[in-house]
Formats: C-alpha cells, sequence, structure tokens
C-alpha cells in the first residue's frame, strides 16, 4: 500500500515567526478554530510550559495536516543555537523544509547556521519571507540578501503589495522566464542546450516540472513572501509545498526501516519513542530494536490529532510504547534511512550541577538521566557526589534548569559552565596485568596498546586476541566479548589521566587470559567473571595511558563576523587577540567578513564586544571547529 506523506520541517532564526508560521498552516487546513498567538502561549506547537512562558521553541513538536490530499507532518525544530542538536536530529527525518526569515531582519545567524545545514543534508528547501506587514519590510532588499550571504539560487514565487504596511498583500507572480532559465540552465546541461537550439521548447509546464526537480535536488531554493500574522501568503506556499517539494510515497510492504529522532516521556513516566518510517510497517507486538523490547502501543496522526492504531506504515511519523531501551538516532529495523545521515557538533562547555535540597541528590540523578534519553548529547558526568552536565550555551543551561524543577520538582544551582577540554594520547603506550600477577586482584589478564589516532577520528577498538584466551562460557563468542571489552574500554576513556575524555586514539587489546578451575597451574583459580575484565579494564588503560602521556585540548570555534567595512579595523584588533588564526578579510560592497578560530571559550566575550566594534551592525556566526592543544597555562585538573 502506498501513501502520500510529507514530512516537513519549519526552521528559522528566534523570532522570525516560524511557530506563528506552523500555526497559520494549521489554521488554512482547517485543523484548529485559529491560530495560536506565541505572546498569548497558546500555540500548539510549543507545548512546553517554559516554551509557553519564553516565546521559544526547545523541542522539535510534530502536528499533522493535510494539503490536496498530502498528509503533511509538520515539525517545529528550535531556533535557537543552543538546541542546534535538536535541529540537526530532526533534519534526518525531513523529506524537506521551510525555512523562515524575516523581511525586515533579513538574514540572521542561526540562519545561515540552519541554511548550512540543510545543504550539508541536501534537504529540499523553501522560502518563506515572513513579517512582510511589519513597519520596516523589505522584500526586494532581503531577497538580494539572502542570495548574497547564504550564496544560494532563489526563485522568486510571489510579490508583495504595500510591504511595510499593516494591509501588506502577497500576490502569485509567476517566475520571470529569463531569470527562472538562468537558474535552471546553470545546474543542467540539457537544459541549457534546448534554450540554445529551440527556446520555444521550454514551454512554462517544461520550467515548472524542472523547477519541481531541481528543488528535490536542493539545487534552488523558491521564495515566498507574506505574513504568517495576517495569513497573506501562506495559501500560496501550501500550494509550493505539495507542487515543488517531494511528496513521498513509501512502500508499506517492504523491508521495516525507520529511524527514531525523538523521546518523551508519558504522563506515567513511560518511554515514548518518536519514529520516521521509510519502509515497511511496524505493529504491535513487534520487536524491532536489538533487545527484548516489544511495541506495545502506537499512535500516529489523524485528522490533526494524534490516535491510536495497531500500526504504523512506510512515510508516517508514529510514537511507539515499550521500547524501554531505545535511544535517539537508534535504528528501527534496517538501517533507519535518512536518520543515519545526522551530524551532530558536539557540547563545548561543561557545569556542575547541585540540588537545592540535600535529600534530592537521588531524584536529580533520576531526572538527569530522563533528560539524556531525549537528548543523547546531554552528557551527564558523575564523579563521587558531584554531577556535571555538558551544554552548548547559558540558555540551555537555564532550560535544563526550569525543567528539572518544573517537570521533577528538583530545583538546582548550576556552577559557572567551564570548556569541556578532551585529552589525546602524546604518542603510543602498552600495558598488562597477568592473571596471578603481583597487585593484580581479579581473575583475568588483559594487555592493551593505546595509539593516536586523527583529530576527531573518536575512539577505535581493536580485538588483537584469539577465541583461546577468551571466556566463552561467560561471553558467547568472540564478537559479543569484543562488544563487551569494547564498552569496557570506551567507559574507562570517559577519563584520562588529566580528568577529560580520552578520544582520537586506537585501543587494542594485545593479551587475554581466563581462570578455570581444572585449568593449568597458570590459569588455575576459580572461574573468572565478566566483572573480572571489567573491573580490570580501567586500571590497564590506565597505565597504557600513562606510558604514552596526555595532551589536553580545548574546544575551538570558527567565527564568522559582517560588519561595516569601516569597522574593521577595530575588529581585527579584537579577533587577532582572542584568536589563533584569522583570514584575510573579504570586502564587498560596503560590508566586510572576517572568519578567525579561536577558543570556545572566547566566544562570549567577543559577543559581548561586537556592537560596541561594530557600531551594533555586526552579525557573528559560530561552528564547531574541533579541539586543539591548548595553549599556556593548561587548564586545572578535572576532579
Amino acid at each position: 500500500m502506498l501513501r502520500s506523506t510529507l514530512n516537513l520541517g519549519i526552521l528559522a532564526h528566534v523570532d522570525a515567526g516560524k511557530t506563528t508560521l506552523s500555526e497559520r498552516l494549521l489554521y488554512a487546513a482547517g485543523v484548529i478554530d485559529s491560530p495560536g498567538r506565541v505572546d498569548d502561549g497558546t500555540t500548539r506547537t510549543d507545548s512546553l510550559a517554559l516554551e509557553r512562558q519564553r516565546g521559544i521553541t526547545i523541542r522539535s513538536a510534530v502536528v499533522s495536516l493535510t494539503i490536496r490530499g498530502t498528509a503533511v507532518n509538520l515539525i517545529d525544530t528550535p531556533g535557537h543555537p543552543d538546541f542546534v542538536a535538536e535541529v540537526d536530529r530532526v533534519l534526518g527525518v525531513l523529506d524537506g523544509a521551510v525555512l523562515v526569515i524575516s523581511a525586515v531582519e533579513g538574514v540572521q545567524p542561526q540562519t545561515r547556521v540552519l541554511m548550512r545545514a540543510l545543504r550539508r543534508l541536501r534537504v529540499p528547501t523553501l522560502l518563506f519571507l515572513n513579517k512582510a506587514d511589519r513597519r520596516g519590510a523589505d522584500v526586494d532588499r532581503v531577497l538580494a540578501e539572502v542570495e548574497r550571504r547564504l550564496g544560494i539560487t532563489c526563485v522568486p514565487m510571489t510579490r508583495v503589495e504595500r510591504p511595510g504596511a499593516r494591509d501588506a498583500r502577497a500576490v502569485p507572480c509567476p517566475p520571470d522566464r529569463d531569470r527562472l532559465i538562468q537558474a535552471l540552465a546553470g545546474n543542467d546541461d540539457a537544459l541549457l542546450a534546448a534554450y540554445v537550439e529551440d527556446e520555444a521548447r521550454l514551454t512554462p509546464a517544461v520550467l515548472r516540472r524542472e523547477l519541481a526537480a531541481q528543488t528535490a535536488r536542493a539545487l534552488v531554493h523558491p521564495v515566498y513572501a507574506g505574513s504568517a500574522a495576517t495569513g497573506t501568503g501562506v495559501a500560496e506556499l501550501m500550494d509550493g509545498l505539495v507542487e515543488l517539494l517531494p511528496v513521498v510515497t513509501g512502500d508499506a510492504d517492504g523491508p521495516v526501516s525507520g529511524t527514531v529522532f525523538k523521546i518523551e516521556r508519558g504522563a506515567a513516566g513511560e518511554k515514548i519513542a518518536y519514529v520516521r518510517m521509510v519502509s515497511g510497517t511496524v505493529r504491535i507486538r513487534d520487536r524491532v530494536h536489538h533487545g527484548p523490547d516489544k511495541v506495545t502501543a502506537i499512535s500516529v496522526f489523524e485528522d490533526g490529532e494524534w490516535v491510536r492504531r495497531d500500526a504504523v506504515r512506510a512515510s508516517e511519523i508514529g510514537k511507539l510504547w515499550g521500547l524501554t531501551h531505545v535511544r535517539v538516532g537508534d535504528p528501527v529495523g534496517g538501517s533507519g534511512g535518512p536518520g543515519a545521515r545526522q551530524h551532530f557538533a558536539p557540547p563545548t562547555l561543561e557545569a556542575v550541577v547541585e540540588p537545592v535540597r540535600h535529600e534530592d541528590h537521588v531524584a536529580l540523578r533520576a531526572a538527569l538521566a530522563q533528560l539524556s534519553e531525549q537528548d543523547p548529547l546531554i552528557n551527564v558526568r558523575t564523579d563521587g557526589a558531584e554531577l556535571a552536565v555538558s551544554l552548548y550555551g547559558e540558555v540551555q543551561k537555564e532550560v535544563i534548569q526550569a525543567t528539572l524543577a518544573d517537570d521533577f520538582g528538583v530545583e538546582v544551582a548550576f556552577h559557572a559552565a567551564t570548556p569541556l577540554y578532551l585529552e589525546r594520547p602524546a604518542a603510543s603506550g602498552e600495558a598488562v596485568e597477568l592473571l596471578h600477577g603481583p597487585g593484580n586482584p581479579y581473575l583475568a589478564t588483559i594487555g592493551l596498546r593505546v595509539d593516536p589516532a586523527p583529530p576527531g577520528s573518536g575512539v577505535d577498538f581493536r580485538l588483537g586476541v584469539d577465541y583461546r584466551g577468551v571466556p566463552l562460557f561467560v561471553y558467547r563468542n568472540l564478537d559479543e566479548f569484543a562488544g563487551s571489552m569494547a564498552g569496557y574500554v570506551r567507559e574507562a576513556l570517559r577519563a584520562g589521566p588529566h580528568g577529560w575524555p580520552v578520544s582520537d586514539c586506537v585501543v587494542t587489546m594485545t593479551r587475554s587470559q581466563y581462570s578455570v578451575p581444572d585449568g593449568p597451574p597458570s590459569t588455575r583459580g576459580p572461574l573468572s567473571t565478566a566483572a573480572d575484565f571489567r573491573k580490570l579494564t580501567p586500571l590497564v588503560l590506565g597505565q597504557a595511558l600513562a606510558a604514552a602521556g596526555t595532551i589536553v585540548c580545548e574546544p575551538m570555534s570558527r567565527v564568522r563576523v559582517d560588519a561595516p567595512a569601516g569597522t574593521l579595523g577595530a575588529l581585527l584588533g579584537a579577533l587577532s587577540r582572542l584568536s589563533t588564526a584569522v583570514e584575510a578579510p573579504a570586502v564587498r560592497g560596503g560590508e566586510v567578513t572576517v572568519e578567525a578560530v579561536l577558543p570556545a571559550a572566547s566566544v562570549p566575550r567577543l559577543q559581548r564586544e561586537l556592537p560596541g566594534l561594530t557600531s551594533g551592525e555586526g552579525v557573528l556566526d559560530t561552528t564547531y571547529a574541533g579541539h586543539e592543544p591548548v595553549r599556556g597555562r593548561p587548564p586545572r585538573r578535572r576532579p
């Protein structure tokens, strides 16, 4: 059975109007009787109390509507840069997206971050220039700015009469033929040849089909304009959604394949997994993930509401109950389809968190465990009684603090956030602890070698022993032993000699032996257990790392600053003081663009200084740029 579905993302810089647009789309499709207002806290997609209070989107929300017979699953995503992981996670399950840009403010920092992510994942994207009814709106100016600053090919689909006035009205405007041919021919040699040979062959229908094809390949971006608040221009956008974006007709009878892109807790504390199905059908009582869990209940969209069903089918988004061990990003059935494309920049900050009431320590641990399920990039580190949480920024810290208080009843206090350093091996190091050897309290032999690996490569574990040294009465086969040892190694690498996580290394198991009651004298003794190998691994690995030595590295950020050309001198001076590398500036007209790489810890200072350096007109964009060895005085040892 084939179903026509469009899984659509709405993305924007904070306050550009994406949640308002989501509400207007629901209203225009007849799902709700009146559009909610962010200021009034009545929106359908911002369901968290904190979202309503702050007027920002924190977690992606899913609602449904129907446009001309096509089921559209609408995913409203966060716009604040502290929640970029939530955005990236959602992009992997989208068929298309709408990037909302204010017709007043134009391209803003997060606009560029989002467009880069959309282009990296080749998500077909329409643009909606919002707020055309606001004072200062200039659709033509912003359209030119979009093409210049985002570096994309735009095709205007509407024009606005009386922009900047309360009665501004968007009207359909067929794309200028010459401009459209120029945009499309640059990506298609056959189209260019047809234009040269016989321009009359390029009829409006042919050009419209080619526009849809190139939009689906994320080569061009149709642009609509209007106002989500008044609704003008929204009908034209809705037509574009189903005409120009690739509507999916998944095969419900094919192999089961999907991706878990969100996890939340129900009213009774049960885990609920959001899954985007690529192929096949999942039914109640199916086992869809490695392990014993079975699906106990399913909900899908129907007429704008979540309704219970006995199955979720290809191209649909469903909520699954019963998968207690599933995590965000896990595949359902096969490879997981588009979810495999996910790419997350790691958090660069860490803050210690403490309960205000001492008796809430246990509750705090449980609450943080649930939050890390919902966002796998919220890593929680435990060192005795101390708890530390990895973060993207101060707003995320405030959100976690409010969520713990509102949802779990746990009042907490955060210490000041510090950079999240890591350690890399400086050289190769090896160590071994022998069964029955002096100082080895465990019934196992383990030998480990640590070798440096390229920056950004993570941790690779390799098994360099054969089955004769593996206790197969504990681990059923060699693969299970290798998987368990890899887990023990990664757990041990969470804290290196300086207390920071160790990364960018290859760990090879070079020796292994176990104890048995009837073995030769060198291995005779009580039966070894999994605990012996688990507990001995960090001791041996610590010795190998001590022999190799480690280098402490700090997170770096690549910053791009767009500012008036007259402020270049002051800007270069500030960047030179903060950064490790400043690239040659690019000057275009009266604007200059400067890129530099600097420690992530210096970015907040640059953000504070930027308005004064650029007469209030500078725009800062940051991306993760890896980790580099700390220069100068090393950080204090992590507990």
